[in-house]
């Protein structure tokens, strides 16, 4: 997930204090068992970010839980084990900085040498891996579909026909801040070391190449899947274990990526090439289903004469009137809107205008999905998202009911489904440059001959929107082309909440793994 009405960065740097590692601690933990975790939802925000905490020893995670379970599904029965814990990072003295928390899904009886084994995390910053985990890709899904979209909503989830464990094991990660997972050393250089670009990234490598020594699996071929910011995450972390960590990469999986801050930046024309097919997307699914190849002339338009009357700029009147009126007429908003805008409709803009006569608001994570604007006569924009606000409570108390219930590991203190306060405190870097990952997986696919890469976006996506990735995938070099794929399904960020979608997804990431 990304979060935030924009994707502006903060630009604050400071200096990481040193390289974490992660090991068993030096003395074996002896900890009693904490009582069942509380639901957190979005969690700490700007203003309790930093706040008075209990010593290191009473922040640390209780021992791994693994649990023998069996999936019943159509024509097939699954048998694993499941392990609900963390991993420990330490930093170069030895000391213990943080617990991350990891869940895992091994099938029985494979051979372990051979087995595929999947490492997944989401994005955010500040999200867990339980929009992965239960909405696509684990065992359990929540139903998230657009009509079910609710506070309110059940949170039981059911047997999922699309697991990716048929084919391959399954490691999803928690980053420090989100899930469970949580700085144990005192002060705030410690949470520094995590909550940036590099940081972040070495502490997930570093959690890969633990859990792979841990449960022998060096060996066994390995997948990295990221979604939204895990984009960014995604080809450093690859880069990072092909490098650093000695372990090789075959396939990295991208969902909803965002892979170029600089495509998102206030002065970017860009922005408005990456965004004008998804918000035709949305207005023509307003009228009936809609597939990538039904917006082929929106798409020729976008890179054509819409980026050259952009590039003319406003003090060119035809041009922005040209290039206005013509948003208007694909969009299906009001002409004079379109003009006062300069046909230069930003996310938050479209989100208020499409639909604005009937006093509704456009979902970000997903422009299908329409709400009730909270404040339909204010001059500004005061809403949420109705795609995704109604998801953080049935996601967090099915995520804790999960791990306390059926994996019986019972963690104290707050589950982050989408942590706030981590977002806040992110250091993106310092400088001009907005953080980038295509430099990273240009560097992978060109160190690795054998290894493969899919990306996968949804047509009404208005947080990723899928253009501007296309745009980005379109600059790697021509060795690079053939090894990525690229595909667009009906359906937001989170489109695997559609049945189709999540079995198109499922056919893809077979596919790769079994090739």
């Amino acid at each position: 997930m990304l979060r935030g009405a924009g994707l502006a960065l903060a630009v604050v740097a400071f200096a990481l204090a040193g390289p974490a590692r992660a090991d068993e601690p030096p003395q074996p933990r002896n900890e009693a068992a904490a009582p069942a975790g509380q639901k957190g939802g979005r969690g700490g925000s700007a203003q309790n970010a930093t706040q008075a905490s209990p010593s290191a020893s009473d922040r640390r995670l209780p021992g791994d839980s693994t649990t023998r379970q069996t999936l019943d599904l159509p024509g097939r029965t699954l048998r694993f084990a499941a392990t609900a814990g963390s991993i420990r990072v330490f930093d170069e003295k030895g000391e213990p900085l943080a617990d991350i928390a990891v869940t895992s899904y091994e099938l029985d009886g494979a051979d372990r040498a051979t087995r595929p084994v999947t490492f997944l995390f989401n994005g955010g910053p500040g999200a867990s891996s339980a929009w992965l985990q239960f909405g696509a890709v684990g065992p359990w899904r929540l139903p998230l579909d657009g009509e079910g979209l609710s506070p309110s909503a059940s949170p039981e989830v059911k047997p999922n026909a699309e697991t990716w464990l048929d084919f391959t094991d399954l490691v999803f990660i928690d980053p420090v801040g989100t899930g469970y997972s949580r700085v144990i050393a005192s002060g705030e250089d410690a949470r520094k070391r995590f909550y940036s670009v590099d940081g972040d990234v070495n502490s997930i490598a570093l959690v890969i190449r633990r859990w792979l020594e841990k449960h022998d699996r060096l060996t066994s071929p390995k997948y990295v899947t990221g979604e939204s910011y895990g984009g960014i995450r995604g080809p450093k972390v690859v880069r990072q274990l092909q490098i650093q960590h000695g372990v090789g990469v075959k396939g990295l999986i991208l969902v909803s990526p965002l892979l170029d801050f600089r495509e998102f930046s206030g002065s970017s024309l860009l922005q408005y090439v990456a965004t004008l097919p998804s918000y035709v997307a949305v207005a023509r699914e307003a009228r009936g289903p809609v597939k990538r190849a039904d917006l082929a002339d929106v798409e020729a338009y976008a890179r054509g004469e819409f980026l050259a009357d952009l590039v003319k700029g406003e003090a060119d009147k035809e041009a922005t009137n040209r290039l206005a009126d013509k948003v208007a007429e694909l969009t299906g908003i009001d002409q004079a809107v379109s003009r006062r805008l300069a046909g230069r409709f930003d996310v938050s803009e479209f989100r208020r205008e499409f639909d604005r006569k009937n006093g509704m608001v456009t979902g970000r994570y997903d422009g299908s999905v329409r709400g009730l604007d909270p404040y339909p006569d204010s001059s500004g924009s005061r809403f949420g998202d109705p795609s995704g606000d109604a998801l953080q409570a049935p996601l967090t108390s099915a995520a804790v009911d999960v791990l306390t219930r059926k994996l019986n590991w019972r963690p104290d203190g707050s589950y982050e489904v989408l942590n706030g306060a981590v977002e806040h405190n992110w250091n993106f870097g310092g400088g001009i440059n907005p953080p980038q990952s295509l430099s990273e997986l240009r560097q992978i696919l060109a160190t690795d001959a054998k290894l493969n890469v899919l990306v996968a976006h949804g047509l009404f996506d208005l947080a990723t929107p899928y253009f501007g990735t296309k745009r980005v995938l379109d600059q790697l070099p021509a060795f690079a082309t053939s090894r990525v794929k690229f595909v667009v399904y009906p359906g937001g960020h989170m489109f695997y909440s559609r049945d189709g979608s999540r079995q198109a997804l499922r056919g893809e990431v077979e596919a790769l793994i079994r090739e």
